[in-house]
């Protein structure tokens, strides 16, 4: 009996046989303590554990954490069986809806995405003039009698600090991985025992496009994630976490390798890293004019280190939302290169629903969010502030079809295409439906059937989806609009009135005022709340972040919500449905919030309870708090609209007071 016929058997979901497979291997293995008896030990516990027979996975896996090899322990660490997802259960058995006989068939896009050429040669076009402009500036600046020698020494500076970068920030990455993740290196033979298909498509995306075989990593956690980081495609980094084996089948892992690949393939990471540097230069010329003109000196040069510091953050924010761009472009490329090297986009679409229920089932076990997670938002395949919708449909659901019901809102609901300008990764609907188009033009049935997903779009209520959503825009952003108004109004009024305080007062009135009347619109009445669950409001298409909608859910605290932060006040309340966010704000504002998050939320998690609260749909979503009630009688209430109202009485009085105070001056 071959180890490869036991591993075979598991990825293709014949467990009882793999059982038996790996079982005969291991009685006929000599040395106990080799690679291939171990590994066999190692699938045997999730075999066992996919089967439901927990008993005889724990009796291996106590082998395994006790074994004298350090891997292996670390790898017994992080898969207990009591703790491991049973991914193929009879609850997560989701039919697969196929792949192509044969790969590398070209694929049209047909629109998705845009142009990946045209999008990073855009983007770094402006960003390198805006930082070209600025450190022109500078130079320009510091009294340089010679504007060509000026003009040069700007050049100079600018391609040095980009080519330093460029160049030294792998390197940079390799030693915050280390220290941040324990990140280890393996050879291609280790990732084959944990997915051939994978080894099988490494060697042939690098054989094809001619480069190196990256430079392959493992982080011990579990939640799954992937990324790619690097200057050249020949000495690229793609690091995945042990999670990605533990929640994706062998054909699945496979297209998130590919899709990492397709970032490799398409210098993805050096546009990005040359992008990402030159945003944070105009950054970095925005702090250095602000701590110049703190001071004293000459007013000529003050007055144009202010300039050359307020164009710099006007550069600043707009080469940030280019670089959001770009990385949104970017994603939509490579899961494109993915779906043309395995022939198997259907793979991936279940790759990405199944790394967000992995991502959610891994935050409901722990106290506090994972810190992998959150550090490689930008890098990784998926974005774990879009899990929670995506990941709690598939963790109760054995129907591709409810999955699909909370695509709509990123499909259909102009907040997501709102929300998705401040994301690095487009909505996973829009992901898995353009995985779908690839799918269709191979002839296969799509993963979560997201053609009824689209005609079921096209039968929500328009007027409720667009009607007041302009509206809903202005207020949203109705604070800076009052602060704005305000400052109109006082200067108009000053040329009818020599009150200087108007210019100071009228400002702080209209931002009082806006948000006064922000608060009126995202907390409405909430003594009707209705009980309800999470998942049905995650798969809401009209949710909205600005219009709260009160709910009444019942479920277990099981964590704090605040990324590494011990003494964070907001929660996370899961129900048999999924997990949400709570977020909580103290009657005492921000000291308030750090005592309850260091004396209280301790002994509230694991506590069953009752919730009222405000649901809000963003990119995650996510819920206001306004009462807890615990098992034990324990109420704690939280204070957002009591806040806004504060808040804004408070700018409202203070500019009225400072117009009345500066006019009898």
């Amino acid at each position: 009996m071959s180890l490869q016929s036991g591993l075979d058997a598991f990825n293709q979901g014949r467990y009882e046989e793999a059982i038996y497979l790996l079982e005969e291997f291991s009685q006929n293995s000599i040395e106990l303590s080799s690679p291939d008896y171990l590994t066999s030990q190692m699938w045997l516990v999730k075999a066992y554990q996919a089967i439901g027979d927990v008993e005889e996975a724990t009796i291996l896996w106590q082998k395994l954490i006790n074994s004298p090899n350090q891997k292996v322990q670390e790898w017994a660490r992080g898969n207990r069986p009591t703790s491991l997802p049973q991914p193929e259960t009879e609850s997560h058995q989701f039919p697969k809806a196929g792949r192509a006989v044969t790969t590398g068939v070209s694929l049209a896009m047909g629109g998705v995405g845009g142009s990946l050429t045209l999008a990073s040669g855009v983007t770094i076009a402006l960003l390198f003039g805006m930082v070209f402009v600025l450190g022109l500036s500078v130079v320009l600046i510091s009294s340089n009698s010679d504007p060509m020698t000026g003009l040069a020494i700007a050049i100079g500076i600018t391609l040095v600090f980009n080519l330093a970068a460029f160049f030294f920030s792998p390197l940079l990455m390799d030693l915050s991985q280390r220290w941040l993740y324990q990140t280890r290196w393996v050879n291609l033979a280790e990732i084959e025992n944990l997915s051939p298909e994978t080894a099988k498509i490494i060697r042939q995306v690098c054989q094809q496009k001619n480069i190196t075989t990256p430079r392959l990593g493992i982080i011990d956690d579990q939640n799954p994630t992937a990324f790619t980081y690097g200057s050249l495609p020949n000495s690229a980094r793609l690091v995945v976490s042990q999670g990605l084996f533990t929640y994706l089948d062998d054909d699945e892992v496979a297209t998130v390798y590919a899709h990492e690949l397709g970032h490799i393939v398409h210098w993805d990471f050096a546009v990005m890293t040359v992008a990402s540097t030159l945003v944070q230069i105009c950054y970095l010329v925005y702090s250095t004019a602000r701590r110049f003109t703190r001071g004293g000196g000459d007013n000529k040069v003050k007055d144009a280190l202010e300039t050359a510091g307020f164009v710099a953050y006007i550069f600043y924010v707009i080469g940030t939302y280019l670089l959001l761009y770009l990385s949104r472009t970017r994603e939509y490329f490579a899961d494109h290169f993915a779906a043309e090297t395995t022939g198997n986009p259907n793979g991936l679409s279940r790759a990405l629903v199944k790394i967000a229920y992995g991502i959610v089932e891994e935050g409901s076990r722990a106290q506090e969010p994972s810190r992998l997670i959150e550090g490689t938002r930008a890098l990784g395949i998926y974005d774990h502030k879009a899990a929670a919708s995506t990941g709690t449909a598939y963790r109760i659901s054995s129907d591709p079809q409810k999955v699909g019901r909370v695509f709509l809102w990123d499909m259909f609901n102009p907040w997501g295409w709102w929300m998705e300008l401040n994301s690095t990764h487009p909505l996973t609907g829009k992901r898995v439906r353009a995985l779908s188009t690839y799918a269709e033009q191979l002839g296969l049935p799509t993963e979560f059937d997201m053609g009824r997903v689209m005609g079921e779009g096209k039968t929500l209520d328009k007027t409720k989806l667009y009607g007041n959503f302009f509206l809903d825009i202005v207020l949203y952003g109705a604070e800076t609009i009052g602060f704005i108004g305000g400052l109109i109004i006082g200067f108009l009024m000053l040329s009818a009135s020599d009150n200087s305080g108007l210019i100071l007062g009228m400002p702080l009135v209209g931002l009082g005022i806006g948000i006064v009347i922000k608060a009126l619109v995202m907390f409405p009445d909430y003594s009707k709340a209705v009980s309800t669950d999470i998942l049905t409001l995650m798969s809401d298409p009209y949710a909205s972040p600005l219009r709260g909608q009160p709910a009444n859910l019942e479920g277990e605290l099981i964590g704090r919500g605040d990324a590494g932060y011990k003494f964070g006040s907001d929660l996370k309340l899961q129900d048999p449905s999924g997990m949400l966010y709570l977020r909580y704000a103290s009657r005492f504002g921000p000291i308030g919030n750090f005592l309850f998050g260091m004396k209280r939320v301790e002994s509230l998690i694991g506590q069953k309870v009752g919730t009222i609260g405000w649901f809000r749909r963003g990119i995650m979503p996510w819920m206001d708090l306004i009462q807890l009630e615990g098992e034990n009688g324990t109420f704690v209430h939280s204070y957002h609209r009591f806040w806004s109202f504060i808040m804004g009485g408070g700018f409202i009085t203070l500019g009225v007071a400072l117009t009345v105070f500066l006019n009898n001056n």
